[in-house]
């Protein structure tokens, strides 16, 4: 590569990043200055409903997290199916 086409991709590369970071901010003055984007704090509502269920409550969304007893989440789960493969020292493969 001649140095000419290295400055030429250098100008392509600081006008990319320009025009991306002039539409972020315009962006964000935008829906700031229509007020679509407002600062207010949401606080969740935590309820209980029964011992073993929890209930967060925004304005847009409602979560419910049930604890079950000696449940073994997804992940640990496919962790231990996969690591069953590996052959390692505590399966007795010898």
């Amino acid at each position: 590569m001649h140095f000419k086409d290295l400055l030429r991709w250098n100008m392509r590369m600081s006008a990319v990043y320009a025009v991306g970071m002039w539409t972020m901010i315009g962006s964000y003055a935008y829906f700031r200055y229509t007020g679509r984007y407002e600062d207010r704090p949401v606080e969740p509502v935590e309820m209980l409903v029964n011992p073993n269920e929890v209930v967060f409550e925004t304005a847009y969304t409602k979560t419910t997290i049930v604890y079950k007893e000696d449940f073994v989440p997804y992940g640990t789960r496919i962790y231990n199916f996969i690591s069953s493969f590996s052959g390692g020292p505590e399966t007795g493969d010898k």
